[in-house]
């Protein structure tokens, strides 16, 4: 796969993608991923890439001239383009699932106060992480690469994104490691029985039992 992602504050992704699976999945050529800062596609004289809003009103607005020409350079016939604003559809772990079979994805990060509608008209799909705002779509596009690329072939154990929290819209099962008890709480017998079908029934009902207490909104898409 080859994940692109427009910003203008790549360096804001070096620490995050530098490191632990993200990293593994790049050196062992799993995953490209590129930073292309979309000031540099700028024609204006000063390289602006915002102005006022038409209308008035406050803050500033991210123009179409940068991002169109940046996205034209990357576009092939097989890319999806994702545009992260809090309008978008909200994510959820079927959307990462349907990324990760994807080749290329090129990812739009908003800032300043919003973006020309019409840069809308270039996207495949738009994203929102959840009801709150952000200063910008970087934080995000983090979220979804590394959401996505855990779930690429090889980068980790599918067993171990298979039993995920929201995969058959239930929430993970409870795990414990040594010591068996530790300041009076002791490991649920069941899972030191060696009965590997018993624990399996234990983690499934643990599974509905967890999702029904904490995330009942869930069940209702079963």
């Amino acid at each position: 796969m080859r994940i692109d992602i427009l910003t203008l504050f790549p360096e804001m992704f070096e620490g995050v993608f530098s490191k632990s699976i993200i990293k593994r999945a790049v050196d062992a050529k799993k995953v490209e991923i590129h930073f292309h800062n979309f000031r540099n596609y700028s024609t204006d004289s000063h390289h602006k890439v915002d102005d006022t809003p038409y209308g008035g009103g406050p803050g500033m607005v991210l123009a179409c001239q940068p991002i169109f020409d940046c996205v034209r350079s990357l576009r092939t016939e097989n890319s999806k383009i994702i545009l992260l604003t809090p309008d978008g559809v909200v994510y959820r772990q079927k959307i990462a699932y349907d990324l990760a079979k994807e080749s290329h994805l090129i990812f739009i990060c908003g800032h300043y106060e919003g973006f020309d509608e019409r840069i809308r008209s270039i996207c495949d799909l738009e994203i929102s992480i959840g009801d709150y705002i952000l200063t910008g779509g970087e934080i995000a596009s983090m979220v979804l690469v590394d959401s996505i690329v855990r779930l690429l072939p090889g980068v980790i154990d599918e067993e171990s994104h298979l039993q995920d929290s929201f995969n058959q819209s239930l929430l993970d099962y409870p795990v414990y490691t040594t010591p068996r008890i530790y300041e009076g709480m002791e490991v649920p017998s069941v899972l030191l029985s060696g009965d590997h079908q018993k624990i399996e029934e234990y983690r499934y009902q643990e599974r509905v039992k967890r999702t029904q207490d904490r995330r009942p909104d869930l069940l209702s898409n079963k």
